[in-house]
């Protein structure tokens, strides 16, 4: 299936759910969700233009300018409204089915009747005339016998050869499992085999035992331990057979299950090229009907993605195209003064970034015209009077439904509603969408969302003994650099390093240890191991202790510990209970940018005893408790990074009963609450309650931030109390030193 075809296949499915829910929406009691509607049709409009169904795209748009028209008091939702409304429906309907066999004829007569209600003698009085019962719909060409599908259903569409393939590898896995009831069996018989070799040993024991020496005694021990040594053999023998059959039995489920995996995850991820590969000739298409010349291209187009996702995200990314277009379209001649090529460039780009996706449409047009945006903010009372915003607040306004700074509406911008259905989607999907200037020239609209958990590859390092997961695609290089190559400018550790086109690039250094609130682990003297690292917001250069693996692993969602959205985007596991946290590329950038000159490390200072020597200085022990592994592991590993010392404890109970036991001397406890046993308020209540325990330091770290919890925790005499869900490491760390 080609393309085009997995387009119409969508847009089949999809056209029918925008139908259902404008009919549904009118038939509906009460007031009409008009803002719905209107994005309905918009949406409409948009998809047929991304299919090549041109009469679509013609009668969507009229759909749209009468829904604006009685949104806005223009026109009453009369008897003339509504049948025209339906007919223009039902006329869609037909004509996509009728379009799936081959070449299909719109009627002319639902653009009639839109154009009807659209003309100036149809406009409604100034006060909003009463609502009219519905009229009965006319019937459609073509009968269809599937109920309408409600509008906040989730509607996954899904190819059924991908079902199929689903299907045959249930069935190979299903087909595998019987294997293991065999070599059960066969394990159950050597059991028994074993059990019958036993008895006889036994026997002959007890018959060398009471056996007086003669040679008929012996004939009988001779017998006996022949018989249980050629036991032993046929024993031996069944258990090499039984391990070759296990190892086969084994093999032949962890590949079905491998295959069943794999097939889960192609049902769900997708390359993006399957909703967004017609996005660029769709474009190209507004461009042509135009009149302007348009340049469209992409990036990362093979990255697989939830296809849920990406079936969200199609309508929002082609109305942000066409505002790209729209609004970052310059004549020729004004290209070719300001030394810009004489069509216009548009660049989608699609990555993930750790646990995010991060989509990219950017333009080197007009860029926005923040003159335009705060005008029209102030007109539509967006500005206060006498306010004024920064060019970041300016940007976020055209995201506002109905915003829109264009003259007149076409079929290209006009109605604004492009970028308010970018960022009501992208707020759907728990993400965020924002503007930004590009330099010299141009626009960007940046989206970025949370992805699912997906298997995607990942590079392993280790920073300050501590292991952690970089995304592979961001990974640009990975090279050696000797320490006296490196330079300082404005106090920050720079170095050149070779780009892409061998040109040489001076970036900034950042030691990963540093950023994350560690120390550096590596062997003084040798070269350092560095990663190009490359975000959305530029590049830099990433020095870590040791460079490991690139490994394909599944990013799970990030922790509630260690979550600082802006550098975790989440956690794979290495083995079957490591955690590595999954980093962010822009957060560490940022990061970097924020940290300022590199101050010198302060030495511990050290004093000689009596007889000139060094004094071992004992490292500080802290007693982790908290019944969650991962949370055990992480903060192990922050606190071991930073020099302590650390014991761990599941639950409340085992951390009272170790403390009492005194295998080792404790200066600091850190407790959850939330654990079996005994919570970290009773853990709490019951040091306190003991003299040898009233004066050790207590950090409760929890996600219960209620100030009930927090004054609870306090009174019953915890040193601090710290929440995960603003669980910064540098605080701990810093609270840590305070009370030691």
């Amino acid at each position: 299936m080609d393309i085009r075809q997995q387009l119409l296949a969508a847009f089949e499915v999809e056209h029918r759910e925008h139908l259902d829910a404008i009919r549904a929406a009118l038939a509906a009691e009460g007031p009409v969700d008009w803002q719905d509607v209107f994005r309905r049709a918009h949406s409409l409009k948009g998809a047929a233009r991304a299919v090549d169904l041109p009469p679509v795209e013609a009668v969507s748009h009229q759909l749209e300018a009468l829904f604006e028209r009685i949104s806005s008091g223009g026109r009453p939702l009369d008897r003339e409204a509504r049948a025209a409304t339906h007919l223009a429906l039902d006329r869609i309907e037909a004509y996509v089915a009728a379009s799936a066999a081959g070449p299909a004829t719109m009627p002319d007569d639902a653009l009639a009747a839109l154009n009807a209600c659209l003309a100036p003698g149809t406009a409604a009085p100034s006060a909003p005339p009463p609502m009219e019962p519905a009229a009965a719909p006319v019937p459609p060409p073509v009968a269809t016998a599937e109920a309408p599908a409600e509008a906040s259903q989730p509607v996954l569409r899904v190819p059924a050869a991908a079902v199929e393939a689903l299907t045959r590898a249930s069935h190979g896995l299903w087909t595998a499992l019987p294997g293991q009831s065999v070599v059960a069996g066969r394990i159950a018989r050597l059991a028994a085999n074993a059990g019958e070799l036993r008895r006889r040993s036994e026997a002959a024991r007890r018959t060398a035992g009471t056996a007086d020496g003669g040679e008929s005694d012996i004939a009988g021990l001779r017998r006996a331990l022949a018989e249980i040594e050629s036991g032993l053999g046929a024993l031996s023998r069944e258990a090499a057979d039984l391990a070759q059959a296990h190892k086969a039995a084994v093999l032949s489920v962890e590949t079905a299950a491998r295959r069943l995996r794999e097939e889960s995850e192609r049902l769900a991820l997708v390359p993006a090229e399957t909703v967004f590969g017609g996005l660029a000739r769709a474009v190209r298409d507004m461009a042509r009907a135009d009149g302007r010349e348009v340049e469209v291209s992409t990036r990362g187009l093979d990255l697989p993605v939830e296809r849920a996702m990406l079936q969200a995200l199609k309508d929002p990314v082609l109305h942000a195209l066409r505002n790209a277009l729209s609004h970052g379209a310059e004549s020729p001649e004004a290209r070719r003064h300001l030394g810009k090529p004489a069509a216009l460039s548009i660049l989608l780009t699609v990555e993930a970034q750790g646990g995010r996706l991060v989509l990219g449409i950017h333009d080197d047009g007009r860029g926005p015209d923040l003159s335009a945006i705060e005008a029209t903010g102030r007109a539509r009372g967006l500005v206060a009077p006498g306010e004024r915003l920064d060019a970041e607040a300016l940007l976020a306004l055209p995201f506002e439904p109905g915003f829109s700074t264009a003259g007149a509406v076409d079929a290209l911008s006009g109605r604004g509603m492009g970028l308010s259905v970018v960022a009501e989607v992208a707020r759907s999907l728990h993400g965020q969408a924002r503007l930004a200037r590009r330099t010299p020239h141009g626009t960007s609209l940046i989206l970025t969302l949370p992805l699912s958990a997906a298997r995607r590859p990942v590079l392993i390092v280790e920073a300050g003994g501590t292991r952690y997961a970089l995304p592979s695609g961001s990974s640009e290089a990975l090279l050696r650099l000797d320490p006296a190559a490196l330079d300082t400018v404005s106090g920050r550790p720079v170095a050149q390093v070779p780009g892409e086109g061998g040109e040489r690039l001076t970036l900034p250094l950042g030691e990963l240890g540093d950023l994350l609130g560690g120390r550096p682990n590596r062997p003084e003297g040798g070269t350092i191991p560095v990663i190009r690292l490359r975000g959305t917001r530029g590049r830099c250069l990433l020095a870590v202790d040791r460079l490991e693996e690139v490994r394909t692993l599944l990013v799970l969602p990030a922790p509630p510990i260690g979550n600082d959205a802006s550098l975790v985007t989440g956690t794979v596991i290495l083995g079957t209970d490591t955690p590595v946290l999954v980093l962010d590329p822009d957060g560490l950038i940022d990061r970097l940018g924020r940290a300022g000159p590199r101050a010198a490390r302060p030495q511990p200072r050290e004093q000689e005893t009596g007889n000139g020597t060094m004094p071992e200085k004992r490292r500080s022990t802290i007693l982790v408790v908290d019944d969650s592994i991962t949370t055990r592991t992480l903060e192990k590993s922050i606190l071991e990074a930073a020099g302590y010392r650390v014991i761990v404890c599941v639950d409340g109970q085992e951390a009272l009963d170790r403390l009492r036991a005194r295998i080792e001397p404790v200066d600091l406890v850190v407790a959850d609450v939330e654990m079996p046993r005994l919570t970290g308020f009773g853990l709490v209540e019951a040091l306190r309650a003991e003299e040898d325990f009233a004066r050790l330091p207590i950090v409760l770290m929890t996600s219960r931030g209620d100030e009930e919890d927090i004054a609870r925790g306090l009174q019953l005499g915890a040193d601090a109390y710290l929440t995960k869900q603003k669980f910064d490491q540098r605080e701990l760390l810093d609270t840590i030193g305070q009370l030691l």
